[in-house]
């Protein structure tokens, strides 16, 4: 899979719901906290549509998913905000995939949460099921207008860029940052910025290989 390939596959996703999970806290790497930064309204290809009842034997029910990041403390306001209650129906604004990123013998789930008036990115999580059964948070990024997606088995987030002459509705790029798991935890190693009206993409990797936000 692409690096553009990464979050549409998230948008191919929709429906695979996570249950079981139970608050957990082991190698959380929190990436920013939301915003008041305005959101496009369907501007982001990636973000799905609320995510509808459907079954998976692959990840868990989207009530425990909720639940478990309604009462994770380090969860921001604004994500549990949007969690209160459905969108409409039973349906959160919640996209949960599985997906092969920390080496572990069951399948991580990539869980993106989204507003409900426009589908765009609010916060961005990575389960991991441990050896007692549930599930720990092993990475967060609750920044404005984020995306997560499995790019060929590491871990690839998105974040919608806006130029000056911009209009809210259509922003010009995104920032893209590129994780791969090492020693329990997420370890950033390639950025760039990819512009939306240019087949090229401006690269950078961190100094030394390491996290600049550790």
């Amino acid at each position: 899979m692409t690096r553009g390939g990464a979050a549409t596959a998230g948008v191919a996703a929709v429906g695979l719901l996570l249950a079981g999970c139970n608050p957990g806290g082991e190698g959380v790497r929190p990436e920013g906290s939301a915003t008041s930064t305005p959101s496009p309204k369907g501007a982001l290809s990636a973000s799905p549509s609320p995510a509808t009842t459907a079954g998976s034997k692959k990840v868990p029910g989207v009530k425990l998913l909720v639940k478990q990041l309604k009462d994770d403390p380090t969860v921001g306001a604004e994500v549990k905000k949007t969690l209160a209650k459905p969108c409409s129906g039973n349906e959160y604004p919640v996209d949960a995939s599985p997906a092969r990123l920390t080496g572990s013998g069951s399948p991580d789930v990539i869980v993106n949460v989204m507003t409900c008036a426009d589908s765009t990115g609010i916060g961005a999580y990575v389960f991991r099921k441990r050896d007692s059964g549930d599930y720990a948070t092993v990475y967060r990024n609750e920044s404005p207008l984020v995306f997560a997606g499995d790019n060929d088995g590491e871990l690839e987030v998105t974040q919608q860029t806006y130029d000056a002459d911009d209009d809210v509705c259509c922003p010009s790029g995104e920032d893209v940052r590129e994780y791969r798991w090492s020693k329990d935890r997420f370890t950033e190693y390639k950025r760039f910025h990819r512009s939306y009206s240019k087949a090229t993409d401006d690269s950078s990797a961190p100094p030394d290989g390491t996290d600049p936000e550790g």
